[in-house]
């Protein structure tokens, strides 16, 4: 079985607790990693003015505390291999609503199932919607 590293772990627990609940239960099925979760106002530019983001301070879902978004990759990470990203996000989008929790994907922002009508792919990201 899998584990969080101590700096996953640790990037883990500035999320909210419903990312933490449903993050715990996918690292016994797969490896990744947990590339961050809450951002200051510095790394939240930094990533916007990178094009990582598409919003500034404080507009993003990681910038609340605890974060309502993090960013995972699986482990060992090949940016270049993206259906890794999309076998993960299904474990992951799987095992949240198996628990009633929705989230909302960076590889298929609207959630319809089509990956091609994405128009900005945030493969790492996963964010808490609301209601």
């Amino acid at each position: 079985m899998y584990s969080f590293s101590a700096n996953s772990r640790q990037r883990l627990e500035t999320c909210d607790d419903r990312l933490q609940r449903v993050l715990t239960e996918a690292i016994k099925h797969i490896d990744f990693t947990v590339v961050c979760g809450h951002r200051t106002k510095e790394e939240q530019n930094l990533a916007f003015n990178t094009g990582k983001s598409k919003l500034q301070f404080p507009r993003s879902r990681h910038n609340s505390y605890p974060s309502k978004a993090v960013d995972i990759a699986p482990y060992p990470i090949d940016w270049s291999n993206r259906e890794r990203f999309y076998f993960l996000a299904g474990i992951v989008l799987g095992i949240a609503a198996s628990m009633g929790i929705k989230l909302r994907y960076g590889g298929d922002w609207d959630g319809d199932g089509d990956i091609t009508d994405n128009t900005f792919d945030d493969l790492v990201h996963f964010e808490i919607v609301e209601g």
